[in-house]
């Protein structure tokens, strides 16, 4: 599958309904040109981000087509997407072995362990750990599940949409950031079955997604960028790709200075501490290269995660 569908949205809906936290959205607070912001607050979600959206769907679809095996789940992570998929799969009965690239956060090695997966540190990029994992995938007969690239899991991050929607009817811009792409292409298949505008974020030096778009299909790209746990990826998803190359998205790159503002901003203005990961999609906003709502624009910016620490964020 090449390119997600809404139905597949709402047939993600249906499966994850009452497994999964409904979306906070709320005034911002603060002015971000002369657009009307509104912060949907997934760092709230179960494990800490969106990704428990993807990982339900994609585990209570296989348990409902009887296609769970006994050697469980496993899945290469920068950490949320481990996070995720072990808690569903706590949730699910079933066990879970996650990879992790060395330099993961400590604090999602943590949590991870503490949902009782086994978690296994390869390599120092995703796409080493991402190695590792099919590798035993095909040894044990463990189920492989990914951060980003399957419909599931793209189809579950795009439940959000329709949550929004429902606090902020009259939204015409949802901003996300952008990894390898699992978030923004749910995300952008349910906005355009509304009419609503997607802006894809991404650092300047994690731009899988722009720069696919500019070679006209999936490139590897180098990584560099204080954002790299969670938006590291090599290459976007086919299904990114796709859903980008609409009218209604805008690919924004931003440098990493104007993340950690962004980061600094969330604390500052709502005592919000978010990952990078989660920043980047605000900054998409604050830096110079960013998007310029027009003047009475309703944005929403989903704050995609927290699984961070926030030591770095207190006054000095």
């Amino acid at each position: 599958m090449d390119e997600l569908d809404y139905p597949d949205v709402r047939q993600a809906a249906e499966r994850i309904a009452g497994r999964v936290r409904p979306v906070a959205v709320v005034p911002a607070g603060f002015a971000v040109g002369s657009g009307r912001l509104h912060l949907a607050l997934e760092y709230l979600q179960h494990t800490g981000s969106f990704k428990a959206r993807g990982a339900q769907n994609f585990l209570t679809a296989h348990r409902e087509a009887g296609t769970l095996p006994d050697a469980g789940v496993t899945i290469a992570s920068g950490g949320n997407a481990g996070l995720a998929c072990a808690w569903a799969a706590q949730e699910q009965g079933v066990r879970a072995t996650v990879f992790l690239p060395a330099n993961a956060p400590e604090v999602k090695i943590a949590k991870l362990r503490g949902y009782g997966a086994e978690v296994v540190l390869a390599g120092r990029e995703y796409a080493d750990a991402l190695a590792a994992c099919e590798e035993f995938a095909h040894a044990s007969g463990a189920l492989a599940s990914h951060a980003y690239d399957h419909p599931l899991i793209a189809a579950g991050a795009g439940t959000l949409v329709d949550e929004i929607r429902a606090t902020v009817p009259e939204v015409e811009t949802v901003v996300v950031s952008v990894g390898g792409g699992g978030l923004f292409a749910g995300v952008a298949t349910a906005a355009r079955y509304h009419g609503v505008r997607t802006v894809a974020v991404e650092p300047e030096n994690c731009r899988a997604l722009n720069a696919a778009l500019e070679a006209g299909k999936p490139v590897d790209v180098p990584v560099d960028s204080v954002a790299a746990d969670a938006l590291g990826a090599r290459r976007a998803t086919a299904l990114a790709v796709a859903a980008a190359r609409r009218a209604d998205v805008r690919s924004v790159l931003v440098p990493d200075e104007e993340i950690v503002r962004a980061r600094r901003l969330l604390w500052d203005q709502r005592r919000s501490a978010v990952e990078h990961a989660a920043a980047a999609a605000l900054a998409g906003l604050l830096a110079p290269t960013g998007y310029r709502p027009e003047p009475g624009e309703t944005v929403v910016v989903v704050l995609c995660g927290a699984n961070t620490d926030p030591v770095d964020l207190q006054a000095t």
